[in-house]
């Protein structure tokens, strides 16, 4: 399986080099179906409607268990961001799920209203499983999401999350560690645990 992700064009020397795109896991067509589901349920949901069904006879990659976040945003600013970063239910109906959650279930926003659903957007992200990590200096700024956790605290940030932002590897585990309600620098102490993921990452335009 192989999985497309936002990875930095690398410099050498005087010459720029830009990686060759690994081949998207998710077909046009595929992706487009699933936009389609979400902004269905994300609009069932706040308009309080039974959301159209999930296609039962569709098999391969959108039928099979997935792991996904969904994002949305208004006017430039985030609305909302909620996901999975287990691989419990069919893709399809994960994102359902998360689309709907994202409208009306993040803790940070007030829940969407009707009269806003014209200016939301929304943008997938379909996860990899995650991969436990000894070093720290293997997190790839751009390709990797990561997950740090200590005991009974979890923090997540979405690869797409670093490169918005212009971090680089040292602030990337910063920041997670805050999501997590940790210390910034947690990550160096021993106990605190680093998993990190890949996304391919696609939204409405």
């Amino acid at each position: 399986m192989t999985w497309a992700s936002r990875v930095p064009t690398i410099a050498a020397g005087s010459v720029t080099v830009q990686p060759e795109p690994a081949k998207p896991y998710l077909s046009d067509a595929e992706r487009a179906l699933l936009l389609a589901l979400a902004r269905d349920a994300l609009e069932a949901a706040v308009r309080r409607r039974p959301a159209r069904a999930i296609p039962g006879d569709h098999a391969g990659r959108l039928g099979s268990p997935g792991a996904c976040f969904v994002t949305l945003q208004a006017f430039g600013q985030l609305r909302g961001c909620i996901g999975s970063l287990e691989a419990r239910l069919p893709l399809s109906e994960a994102t359902c799920d998360m689309a709907a959650a994202a409208a009306l279930r993040d803790p940070r926003f007030m829940p969407v209203s009707e009269s806003e659903l014209p200016h939301v957007r929304l943008s997938l992200s379909v996860l990899t499983p995650l991969e436990r990590i000894a070093d720290p200096a293997q997190v790839r700024v751009g390709e990797h999401g990561l997950v740090i956790s200590r005991a009974e605290r979890r923090g997540v940030l979405l690869p797409q999350v670093a490169t918005e932002n212009g971090w680089d590897r040292e602030t990337f585990l910063d920041r997670t560690c805050v999501k997590a309600g940790l210390l910034p620098g947690a990550w160096r102490e021993p106990g605190t645990n680093i998993d990190v993921f890949r996304a391919e990452v696609f939204g409405e335009d």
